[in-house]
């Protein structure tokens, strides 16, 4: 029987709870003991799970019902096994966060990947100006890539459209043509 996301996120929980306990026996050894219990069978699972994918490989299908299914993604994502590359993961999480947010939102981009950090833009807020709508989207950006990309160190959010880079100095065409030309006019254009 299939568990709910909410009963998964109970197990986590209670997971997390059982490790902080673990980090904390004033026992060193029983401490030291216990943690290499749990590396072992992460260890021993993370290699039953890349043996499975090695199974699947050529089986689409079979592996595209393991890489959607949540539980199962986020396993492969703790072994580091998940086949999809954190860029594709990325732009499909942003693509349902649009879909879900297509009120307050124009558009979210993921523009790069760089030392452990995704860059997106978000453009179109149709708030204007409701500071509480813009950082509800901008907190839902941060959780939808580290649901997906927990690899990632961090998320930088940049607002509006891409920024052209803006001359210093800005000469007319014709009065650019005849500094070209050596004739250095004063005349207006």
């Amino acid at each position: 029987m299939a568990l709910s996301i909410e009963e998964h996120e109970q197990r986590a929980a209670h997971i997390e709870s059982l490790l902080q306990q673990i980090s904390l026996f004033p026992d060193l050894e029983m401490r030291a003991t216990t943690e290499d219990l749990v590396r072992a069978l992460l260890d021993l699972h993370g290699e039953g799970l890349a043996r499975i994918l090695t199974i699947v490989a050529d089986k689409g299908e079979v592996l595209e019902q393991l890489v959607n299914d949540g539980l199962v993604s986020s396993l492969l994502l703790l072994h580091g096994l998940h086949p999809v590359d954190p860029e594709t993961r990325i732009q499909h999480a942003l693509e349902e966060l649009e879909i879900s947010l297509h009120i307050a939102i124009g558009s979210i981009t993921l523009v790069s990947i760089a030392d452990g950090i995704a860059h997106v833009r978000l453009i179109g807020n149709n708030c204007h100006g409701c500071a509480a709508s813009t950082e509800m989207v901008r907190a839902a950006i941060g959780e939808a890539i580290s649901q997906v990309a927990p690899e990632l160190e961090g998320v930088r959010i940049e607002d509006g459209a891409a920024r052209q880079a803006v001359p210093v100095t800005f000469i007319p065409p014709r009065r650019h043509r005849e500094r070209e030309n050596g004739h250095a006019s004063i005349s207006p254009s």
